[in-house]
């Protein structure tokens, strides 16, 4: 007896496209034109990277 077929992606489908759309995205993202620096957001949430907090970060390693 066989299974009914499933309908919707399965999980051979998405292993499928994402084995071919990690290689092509690299692909178009190397021959795209120049490449900008990204700016390293500015908010609140995050610790921002100053002598003071590196020095801290320093002395806190085993």
């Amino acid at each position: 007896m066989s299974k009914p077929k499933e309908e919707g992606a399965t999980r051979r489908d998405f292993l499928k496209l994402a084995g071919t759309a990690a290689p092509a995205a690299i692909a178009a993202a190397t021959i795209s034109g120049k490449a900008e620096a990204a700016e390293p957001p500015v908010n609140e949430t995050r610790i921002q990277d100053t002598a003071h907090t590196r020095a801290y970060l320093d002395s806190a390693r085993f």
